[in-house]
């Protein structure tokens, strides 16, 4: 699909605000990335913006992964299985998200956002145990987890951090600084399954996701940044991002009823 320079323009602007609300607000934020490809940018294939979509969260994931590797908050071995299950997962999902109908892709999307935008207004523990290991008990939950979550991955085009964050602390017990960074490995990996698979049948808009890369770079050392000086302010920035996906599913669910011809 040939894009206009001003598209590829807005494309950078709808990476900055992705990565600006990932900086600000944590977990989430990627799941603007579709309808901004799709509505701001302009794409009409949806399964085009899927595709990039997941390209660019799975570089952003990755660029992720690596600052808390720094800190020391990956737990390699979980993650490791946990990403393996769930590239299989993703593989299936994405294959079987190719095969439905785009704007019927689109209005399930927007039911996912609904509830993404409820997970954000429950407050998550941050109890766990801080030196858990791979063993024999928690490996079959965590093949199961990751299996099931690669799937939703895969079919939505989504990094799934929402959801594989709470996998990763139900199946092991750790606390939730571990799991947000553990979970990157698994988004990188699930992301760049699905880019993959979709790229297979030319899904995959390569210029697009990088302006949309780049752009997500700096917005989210701008919202990384607000973010210390919001930090007594969690709640409230949770509270108002729900808000913001509410609306943005009840438009996509809009524009696909009648793209559907559900309504006039």
């Amino acid at each position: 699909m040939d894009l206009s320079p001003l598209q590829y323009g807005l494309g950078a602007g709808a990476g900055s605000l992705v990565g600006f609300t990932l900086g600000l607000v944590g977990g989430g934020g990627s799941i603007l990335a579709v309808p901004l490809i799709v509505y701001l940018v302009g794409v009409k294939e949806p399964h085009l913006a899927i595709g990039t979509s997941a390209f660019a969260v799975a570089a952003n994931a990755f660029a992720n992964v690596i600052n808390h590797a720094r800190h020391g908050t990956v737990k390699w071995k979980i993650a490791s299985l946990f990403a393996v299950a769930g590239v299989l997962g993703a593989f299936l999902g994405s294959s079987l998200g190719k095969a439905v109908d785009g704007q019927k892709l689109l209005a399930l999307f927007a039911v996912l956002m609904l509830v993404v935008g409820v997970l954000m207004l429950r407050g998550r523990s941050a109890g766990g145990d801080p030196n858990v290991q791979l063993d024999r008990r928690n490996a079959p939950k965590l093949v199961g987890t990751g299996l099931a979550t690669g799937v939703m991955s895969g079919f939505f085009g989504i990094g799934g951090g929402f959801l594989i964050v709470p996998s990763l602390m139900f199946s092991t017990r750790m606390p939730i600084y571990y799991a947000v960074g553990s979970s990157l490995v698994g988004v990188t990996a699930f992301g760049l399954t699905t880019a993959f698979n979709y790229a297979l049948d030319g899904w995959v808009d390569w210029p697009l996701a990088a302006v949309f890369i780049g752009g997500g770079v700096l917005g989210g050392l701008v919202g990384a940044r607000l973010a210390k000086a919001l930090s007594g302010q969690k709640g409230v920035l949770n509270t108002v991002f729900a808000g913001l996906i509410f609306v943005v599913a009840f438009y996509m669910l809009y524009r696909s009823a009648g793209a559907l011809g559900l309504i006039g």
